[in-house]
């Protein structure tokens, strides 16, 4: 099954960087401090403000935080008392994990109660313990905007760091019993009321809070530990049991919970001012502003230098920008001690191989599994990765490894069935894909992949033919407007000799994937079957201009020079009775 990755981002930008800062150069503005700006070896070197600047603009539009950071510095350099430049060198440090706090201060010299640099200083203070000029700044912060959520939440912590346990509970009360955001609200009050001892307010506030917030990761770890500290224990592991059922990477963060339940997720009033800025990051994240999410997220970790929710947050934000080297940064930096470290050791690993480190990234998920010898997880994705780099054989044996570890399948463990019915397949050992492949189906009979890749395969063979055809039905039910499925259902009309009925879900394919080799190809055939020669050898020619497998060319060079002069039977890609088939996709 090829894979199909995403384009590289468009090179036209970079070309014209240099002429663009070339001209701001000889523009007459005067030239910056002294020394080099330290960056990579071939880069081009602005000098003067304005040149620094677009440099540092381009930088920021290419997410290289880095070289913004440096790039605004520089003019900032050159025209301290600048605002723009000001505020654009705060934000490029805060966004790349710098300390920002000299640079939040100079900006609210000049903007009084802007919400970052207001933050970031209000987290310095927060770690001194200062929490009544805390309390003063957040007190000027507008309720708008992200304000609405993040003002009293921080307010709230403020005075419970100064011991002001009711007045902190009296600021989120109002709020946690209205409409908006009062998930959230109850939630912060909750673990205000845990840290002050007050256990009846405390699971009022969290029950509310569970029956307003969706599922998570964190929340669940609250009230679990909350629960288990009540002495709930059934009740604390029911709830990280259902939230570990949605997903592989929670199951390996369950174990590690489970043994650290006694201990307050959120134990001091910084603590709790972070939790709020992961919480509304996580938010923002979903609703696609990842930029100030990010930025939200590293004054998190102001707060609170060694909080792994929000590293791996941010690794994901990186990761997300393809910035993987700062990805791979953030993740080597949670704690091996920390619940979450079995996750973010997971997420490492496949972060290093998009770094083509891909031998590092398999003794990182070797030594996961080494560690823990009952998770199949470790060796599920050392599979993934394996059957990425087309190391299929190998792939095969890591995934054999994982299912191994498991004892009695359950619902989400088809994918695992499933990838490794996959490097079976590609291994050329098609009866074991077969029945990984039916087993995926027998855990989660609708699975539309699953559905499409046995179907499709059993048309290229000439086999279930009629078991196919309802597969794939099946699958362009649940996924009408993918095309590589519905390209699989004409297929299997063509197999059956349905020609007509072929050509209309093959043309429907190419509409919506219409630069696909092997749909081109289909489509052609198609066309020939129903005497549309010339139009049959159009697509035969463009499928030639797509890239095609090098091992599809000489027969698609075929048809082109004979027609299809095999039976029907045999079409598929050329193959004789009891040769291998095409690779499904």
């Amino acid at each position: 099954m090829p894979v199909r990755v995403l384009p590289p981002r468009a090179l036209s930008r970079v070309a014209m960087l240099p002429l663009v800062l070339l001209a701001a150069c000889a523009s007459g503005l005067p030239a910056g401090s002294s020394g080099p700006l330290p960056v990579r070896e071939g880069r081009f070197q602005p000098t003067g403000a304005f040149g620094n600047y677009l440099a540092g603009r381009f930088a920021a539009g290419e997410t290289d935080t880095a070289a913004a950071a440096q790039f605004f510095d520089r003019a900032l350099q050159t025209d301290p008392g600048n605002p723009e430049l000001l505020t654009r060198a705060f934000h490029a440090a805060l966004a790349d994990g710098r300390d920002p706090a000299a640079l939040a201060r100079r900006v609210l010299a000049q903007q009084p109660g802007a919400l970052l640099p207001s933050l970031v200083v209000a987290a310095e203070e927060a770690r001194d313990g200062r929490f009544d000029q805390v309390e003063q700044r957040l007190r000027a912060l507008p309720r708008q905007g992200a304000g609405q959520l993040l003002q009293p939440l921080l307010l709230a912590w403020a005075q419970a760091g100064r011991g002001h346990w009711e007045q902190a509970l009296a600021t989120l009360r109002p709020l946690a019993d209205g409409a908006r955001f009062r998930g959230a609200f109850a939630l912060h009050a909750g673990l205000i009321a845990d840290l002050a001892d007050r256990p009846r307010e405390a699971e009022r506030w969290y029950g509310i809070a569970a029956a307003e917030s969706g599922a998570s990761l964190r929340a669940a770890e609250i009230q679990a530990s909350f629960a288990a500290r009540q002495g709930r224990l059934e009740d604390a592991r029911r709830l990280l049991a259902e939230i570990a059922a949605a997903s592989d990477d929670i199951a390996m963060v369950e174990a590690r919970l489970l043994r650290d339940l006694e201990r307050r997720p959120v134990g001091t009033a910084a603590d709790g001012m972070a939790e709020a800025l992961l919480a509304l990051g996580g938010a923002l994240r979903q609703q696609e502003a990842s930029e100030f999410a990010l930025l939200l997220l590293r004054v998190a970790l102001l707060l609170r230098p060694d909080f792994p929710a929000a590293k791996l947050m941010v690794a994901d934000l990186l990761e997300t920008d393809r910035r993987y080297e700062a990805a791979a940064g953030m993740l080597a930096r949670v704690r091996r001690d920390s619940p979450y470290a079995p996750a973010a050791r997971v997420r490492l690993s496949m972060v290093l191989d998009r770094l083509d480190r891909t031998e590092a990234a398999i003794g990182e998920l070797e030594a996961l599994a080494a560690d823990d010898p009952t998770r199949a997880e470790p060796l599920a994705r050392l599979g993934d990765i394996l059957r990425g780099r087309q190391r299929f054989a190998e792939a095969a044996r890591a995934y054999d490894r994982a299912v191994e570890r498991l004892g009695p399948p359950e619902r989400r463990q088809w994918t695992l069935y499933y990838a490794r019915g996959i490097a079976h397949e590609r291994s050329k050992d098609w009866p074991r894909a077969e029945a990984d492949f039916l087993k995926a189906l027998e855990l989660s009979p609708d699975q539309p992949y699953v559905l499409n890749y046995l179907g499709y395969t059993w048309a290229d063979q000439g086999r279930e033919l009629a078991r196919a055809k309802r597969m794939i039905e099946r699958a362009v039910e649940l996924r009408p407007h993918d095309g590589h499925i519905i390209d699989s259902l004409g297929w299997v009309l063509f197999r059956m000799g349905d020609y007509r009925g072929a050509v209309r879900w093959l043309e429907r394919a190419v509409e919506l994937v219409p630069r696909d080799p092997v749909i081109n190809d289909h489509l052609g055939d198609a066309y020939w079957m129903v005497g549309r020669q010339n139009e049959a050898q159009f697509q035969w020619r463009r499928a030639l201009t797509l890239s095609p497998e090098p091992e599809e060319i000489p027969r698609i060079e075929a048809k082109l020079r004979d027609g299809l002069v095999l039976p029907p039977a045999n079409v598929a890609a050329g193959t004789g009775p009891g040769e291998a088939p095409a690779t499904p996709r």
